[in-house]
């Protein structure tokens, strides 16, 4: 049995699901990884020749495979192997009772229907509660959740939840604005068209004020 189907086991086996934009880290041993790329570069290598594409005598190709293989475990799709970054979170000691915001946060994720790249910006408003966390685990957790095969409206749902969940604020904004390769690669090829998500939770959400003053914040 190969190591995909092996992993698929353990994750059926605890009733979980493994959807491209799952992390599947808590069901990974310390060799699989390596294991994994082996059998994506020998998949691609497949691709490549499907293609009618000579990697024997192409020197552009010779190493594709191993370099596309390379590129999908440890660096684009990393959100789906790597644990959820340490987010140690800290007293609010002073009460904040204040919006504050934190972006533009660069985005690179891929369309889950396409494979292509997803690029573009992030804004992250927080109505804090008792707990703060340091700002840069805001850029962490947002590259965690986006380096996976996305499509940006769950994305913008799974970083709201997950914020909300470590964080437990008053209140949570999240906007997403990002352009689609899907879009001006290939279909329709609108060059100029971009995505805009946005999740209100909390005090955003009830109070259009709160909205507002983030959307000025933030523009």
């Amino acid at each position: 049995m190969n190591i995909t189907n092996k992993i698929k086991e353990r994750i059926l086996a605890a009733g979980k699901t493994f959807f491209a934009n799952d992390n599947i880290s808590e069901f990974l041993e310390p060799q699989d990884l390596i294991d994994i790329q082996s059998e994506v570069e020998i998949k691609m290598q497949g691709v490549l020749e499907s293609l009618v594409i000579d990697t024997d005598n192409d020197h552009n190709t010779k190493e594709t495979a191993k370099r596309v293989a390379k590129m999908f475990i440890q660096e684009v799709f990393k959100g789906r192997y790597d644990p959820m970054p340490i987010v140690t979170d800290f007293p609010n000691a002073k009460n904040l009772d204040e919006i504050y915001t934190i972006g533009p946060i660069t985005i690179r994720s891929a369309c889950s229907h396409h494979l292509v790249p997803i690029t573009g910006r992030c804004w992250i408003g927080i109505l804090p509660s008792d707990r703060v966390i340091g700002i840069s685990k805001f850029v962490r957790l947002t590259n965690w959740v986006m380096g996976r095969p996305q499509i940006q409206e769950e994305a913008t749902i799974q970083l709201a939840d997950l914020i909300e969940e470590k964080l437990k604020p008053r209140g949570i904004a999240v906007v997403v604005e990002a352009t689609h390769l899907c879009m001006t690669w290939r279909g329709v090829r609108e060059s100029n068209t971009a995505m805009t998500t946005s999740v209100m939770r909390g005090f955003f959400r009830d109070n259009s004020d709160a909205r507002a003053e983030f959307f000025r914040l933030i523009k």
